[in-house]
C-alpha cells in the first residue's frame, strides 16, 4: 500500500491490516494509531494534543475514528475554500454510529433531521444561504444590543454580591440561550429542558455515548426534533414576528422551492443548538483562558478597547470549535497526501489556530496579536457560520460587563471537565470567586452607567492597541526627536523586522500616525523611533514634540512590514532623505550582519538637521555617504544608481520629491528593484461624483455584492458580512490585502511595488476598486 509521509517509527505498523478498509493508510504511524479525540488529552487542550501532527504528519488516518485527520492551517483553509470536492454533508452524520434500539427510538419520534446550513451541498445551499443571510448582517444584529446588554446585567446583578459563581452554570448558558432564543423568534420557555436536550444533540451528532446511554440520548433527540416541528407550527399561523425563523417563514411564501419546510424544521432545531452552544462554549473558554493570564485580565480591565480584539485571540487560542467534518467526493490530494472518493476528513480547525506557519508565536496568548482575526473557529467560505458577529457581540458585552463590575475576580480552583465529544468544547463549570466589598459599583455609579454601543463584525487594528511607556526622548537632530518605548511591566516587545512600522495614537487628537523603528531589530527591551517636526504637520509630529514627555503613556499598534529587506539579495543601495533614513537604517544593519553588498546614501538639508550620522558612521564606516545640501553635497541619484543590475536591489525613504526621481531613473531597472516606503497618501480619496459602481464576486463565498460609487469595497464587504481587517483605510498599511483572482484593478495603495500591481492578483480593499467599473474576482 502506498505510505504516509510518516512510518511507524519501528518500521512496522502497530495495526491490525485486516481491519484496516483505508486508502493509503499503511504503515500508520504509532501516534496516527493511537489517536482518539475522545481521550481527556483532546479534551482538555486539542491543538497540544496534535502539536506531533503539525509538525511531523499534517494529514494521517486514524484507524479508531476511521477518518483522514488534517491538522495544518493551510491545508484546512484550502479545504474549506472548496466545498464541491470537500463535501459538507457529513458534518452532522453521527461520528458514533448508534444501535439498534436507539435507531428505533429516533424513529418513534419521526426524527427525520435533514440538510441545514452547516451540512448541505451545492447547488442547494448557496440560494438558501443568500435568502436567510440579512438578519444576520451588522446592520440587523445591531437591533438585538440593548437586549444583551440589559440580560447580561441581570444575570451579574444575580451574583455580584455572593462572593463566587459557576459562570457556566449562572449566566454563560442561559444568557446565549436567551439570545439565541431572541434572535429565532422562540419563546423562552423550558430552557433547562433545551439544555439537556442541546447536549444531548451535541452528544449524538459529535460523541461516543456508551450502548447503555444511547436510548437515552436519543429519547432527549427525539424529544428536542418533535418541540422543535410544534414551535415552527404555532409559528406558521403568525410569520409576522421580527425572529429569523419568521423571516423563514415569510422568505418560504417568496422562495418556497428554496426554503422547503423539512429545511425549516431542520432548521429551527440546528439553530437552536447553533446560536447558542457555540456561544456559551466560546464565552466560557475566553474567561478561563483570560483569568489565566491575570496580566492580560487587569489589561483589558484597564483598557476596554482591547476587548474586540481580545475576543478574536481567545476564539484563536481556545475556541469552542474544536473540528469540523467534510467528505471527499474525487480522488485528490491534501497536504501531500492522496486521498481517494469517500475517505472522510476531521479538519482539526482548533489545530490550524496554532499553526507556527500562520500565526508567530502561535502558543502565546497575545490579545495584540494583528491577524488573530485569522482563527478558523468559525470556519471559512461559503459555509462560514453565519452567527459569527451575534457571537462576537455577546463575547464583548460579556467581557465589558465584567471587567468593569468584577475586575478583581479570579479563578478559583478546579479541574475542568468537558463533554467528551470531537468538535464542540467547552467548560462544564468555570468557577471564580473574588472580594464583594471591593466591587466597584458599590463607590462609583457610573460603573454601571450605558455604555457605547460593540462594534459588530471583526475587529479594526485600532482594537490592538497595546500600552507602552516613553522611557526617554532626546533630541537626535534639529527638529527631531528620538524616542524610546518599552512595556510597562518590563516584559519583552514583539519582535522586528527592518522597515517595519507602529502606529501610535497621538493623545486625545483622534490623530492615529505611522513611524518607522529605528535601533536593533534584535532589542526585544524596547521600540525606538525618531519624529521629525513637520512644518506642515498633520497633527501627529506636532503633538509629540509639543506634549510628549518620559514617562508618558502611548498606545501602540503593530509591528507592522511592507517595506522589507529581501535578505538573499546579493547587493543593496540604501538612499534616506531626511527622516526617511529610519526604516533605511535598520536595514542597512542588518545588511552588514548578513554580509551583504551595500552602500548607504543618506541625504539633508545639513549635518544639523540629520539624525543619527554618528551612530551611522560607527556603524557603517566607508559604506555611509553624507549628502548635505548646505555643504555643496546633493546626491547625484543616476550616479548613485549607475547602471542598471539584476543583482542590485534599492531600497529608499524619503521626501516624495527624491522618491519621484528615483522611480524615473528606474524606470529601466529590472522590474522592483525599487522599493519604497510611504507615509501619507491621497490616491484612495474617495469622490463619489468621480467613480463608477463595480461588481465583485466572491469566490469563496458565494456571493456577487455591488460597490456604488460613494462606498469603498471594504464597506461594501462588512455589510455583507465578509470579515477583512483593516487599520488606516488610507492605502498605506496593507492591513486590507485581499487575493485577486480575476478582473483588473484600480490600484489606489502606496503598499505594492510595481510589479506586484502589475501581477494583479492582490489589492487593498480600503482604497482600490475595479478598473472602468467592471466586475473582479476576489478570494473571500
Amino acid at each position: 500500500m502506498p505510505q504516509t509521509n510518516a512510518p511507524a517509527s519501528s518500521g512496522s505498523c502497530p495495526i491490525d491490516h485486516s481491519a484496516l478498509r483505508a486508502p493509503n493508510g499503511c504503515p500508520i504511524s504509532h501516534q496516527a494509531a493511537a489517536f482518539d479525540p475522545f481521550e481527556d488529552g483532546y479534551q482538555q487542550d486539542p491543538p497540544e494534543y496534535v502539536r506531533w501532527s503539525r509538525a511531523q504528519e499534517p494529514v494521517f488516518y486514524s484507524p479508531k475514528l476511521g477518518y483522514w485527520v488534517v491538522t495544518r492551517y493551510d491545508d484546512i483553509k484550502a479545504i474549506f475554500r472548496d466545498n464541491i470536492t470537500f463535501s459538507p454533508s457529513i458534518a452532522l452524520e453521527k461520528i458514533t454510529p448508534t444501535g439498534e434500539a436507539a435507531n428505533a427510538v429516533l424513529a418513534s419520534y419521526g426524527y427525520a433531521m435533514n440538510r441545514t446550513l452547516v451540512n448541505e451541498d451545492e447547488p442547494a445551499h448557496m440560494p438558501r444561504r443568500r435568502a436567510l443571510m440579512e438578519p444576520f448582517t451588522p446592520a440587523e444584529l445591531a437591533h438585538h444590543e440593548p437586549m444583551v446588554r440589559k440580560l447580561t446585567r441581570e444575570y451579574v446583578d444575580r451574583f455580584i454580591d455572593t462572593g463566587r459563581a459557576d459562570l457556566v452554570d449562572e449566566m454563560l448558558w442561559e444568557v446565549p440561550l436567551t439570545v439565541a432564543l431572541h434572535f429565532l423568534g422562540v419563546p423562552e420557555e423550558d430552557m433547562d429542558l433545551l439544555r439537556q436536550y442541546s447536549i444531548a444533540h451535541t452528544v449524538n451528532t459529535w460523541g461516543r455515548p456508551k450502548p447503555e446511554e444511547q436510548v437515552a440520548v436519543a429519547h432527549a433527540v427525539g424529544n428536542f426534533w418533535q418541540l422543535a416541528g410544534r414551535i415552527l407550527d404555532k409559528m406558521r399561523e403568525d410569520p409576522s414576528g421580527p425572529g429569523w425563523m419568521q423571516y423563514g417563514l415569510r422568505k418560504q411564501r417568496e422562495l418556497p422551492e428554496v426554503v422547503t419546510d423539512s429545511y425549516l424544521h431542520s432548521m429551527m432545531m440546528a439553530g437552536i443548538v447553533a446560536a447558542h452552544e457555540t456561544t456559551a462554549n466560546a464565552s466560557a473558554n475566553a474567561i478561563k483562558l483570560l483569568l489565566q493570564h491575570p496580566d492580560v485580565w487587569r489589561e483589558i480591565c484597564e483598557d476596554p478597547a482591547l476587548i474586540p480584539n481580545a475576543v478574536e485571540e481567545c476564539l484563536r487560542h481556545n475556541g469552542s470549535v474544536a473540528a469540523w467534518r467534510r467528505l471527499v467526493t474525487r480522488d485528490t490530494e491534501v497536504g501531500g497526501m492522496s486521498l481517494a472518493a469517500g475517505s472522510k476528513l476531521l479538519i482539526v480547525t482548533s489545530s490550524a489556530n496554532h499553526d507556527e506557519h500562520h500565526f508567530a508565536d502561535a502558543d502565546l496568548f497575545d490579545i495584540h496579536r494583528d491577524n488573530a482575526s485569522d482563527q478558523l473557529t468559525f470556519g471559512y467560505g461559503s459555509h462560514q457560520c453565519m452567527g459569527k458577529n451575534l457571537a462576537r457581540m455577546e463575547m464583548q458585552i460579556f467581557l465589558e460587563e465584567l471587567t468593569s463590575r468584577l475586575p478583581h475576580m479570579r479563578l478559583a480552583g478546579q479541574r475542568f471537565t468537558y463533554v467528551p465529544n470531537t468538535s464542540f468544547r467547552g467548560p462544564e463549570h468555570l468557577w471564580v470567586e473574588w472580594d464583594p466589598a471591593r466591587n466597584p459599583e458599590r463607590t462609583d455609579p457610573t460603573v454601571l452607567a450605558p455604555r457605547d454601543a460593540v462594534r459588530i463584525g471583526e475587529p479594526t487594528g485600532g482594537t490592538t492597541g497595546r500600552t507602552l511607556i516613553v522611557e526617554r526622548v532626546e533630541t537626535a537632530a534639529q527638529g527631531v526627536s528620538r524616542i524610546r518605548l518599552v512595556s510597562p511591566d518590563g516584559r519583552a516587545l514583539p519582535r522586528w523586522s527592518p522597515g517595519s512600522h507602529i502606529d501610535i495614537e497621538c493623545g486625545h487628537t483622534g490623530i492615529s500616525r505611522q513611524y518607522s523603528l529605528c535601533g536593533d531589530p534584535a532589542d526585544t527591551s524596547a521600540f525606538e523611533i525618531a519624529v521629525l517636526r513637520e512644518p506642515e504637520s498633520r497633527g501627529g509630529s506636532a503633538w509629540i514634540h509639543a506634549s510628549l514627555r518620559a514617562g508618558d503613556k502611548l498606545k501602540v499598534r503593530g509591528p507592522r512590514n511592507h517595506f522589507r529587506l529581501d535578505e538573499t539579495c546579493r547587493r543593496a543601495i540604501f538612499i534616506a532623505g531626511g527622516i526617511g533614513v529610519t526604516p533605511v537604517s535598520a536595514m542597512a544593519r542588518r545588511a552588514k550582519e548578513l554580509g551583504v553588498d551595500y552602500t548607504f546614501h543618506y541625504c539633508g538639508r545639513s549635518r544639523a538637521s540629520m539624525a543619527m550620522i554618528d551612530e551611522l558612521r560607527a556603524l557603517h564606516g566607508d559604506r555611509v555617504r553624507i549628502h548635505a545640501a548646505d555643504e555643496g553635497q546633493r546626491a547625484d541619484l543616476a550616479q548613485v544608481l549607475g547602471a542598471p543590475d539584476a543583482n542590485t536591489q534599492i531600497y529608499a525613504c524619503g521626501p516624495a520629491r527624491m522618491i519621484e526621481a528615483l522611480e524615473a531613473l528606474c524606470a529601466t531597472w529590472p522590474e522592483d528593484s525599487l522599493r519604497v516606503e510611504h507615509f501619507s497618501s491621497k490616491l484612495g480619496t474617495l469622490d463619489p461624483s468621480r467613480e463608477q459602481p463595480f461588481a465583485v464576486e466572491l469566490k469563496d463565498s458565494g456571493l456577487t455584492l455591488e460597490v456604488p460609487p460613494d462606498q469603498t469595497l471594504l464597506a461594501t464587504l462588512r455589510a455583507a458580512n465578509i470579515d477583512v481587517q483593516s487599520d488606516c483605510e488610507e492605502g498605506l498599511c496593507g492591513s486590507c490585502e485581499v487575493r485577486v483572482l480575476a478582473g483588473e484593478i484600480d490600484h489606489r495603495d502606496v503598499v505594492l511595488t510595481r510589479g506586484e500591481r502589475d501581477a494583479n492578483n492582490r489589492m487593498m480593499a480600503c482604497c482600490s476598486r475595479a478598473a472602468k467599473g467592471g466586475k473582479i474576482v476576489l478570494g473571500l
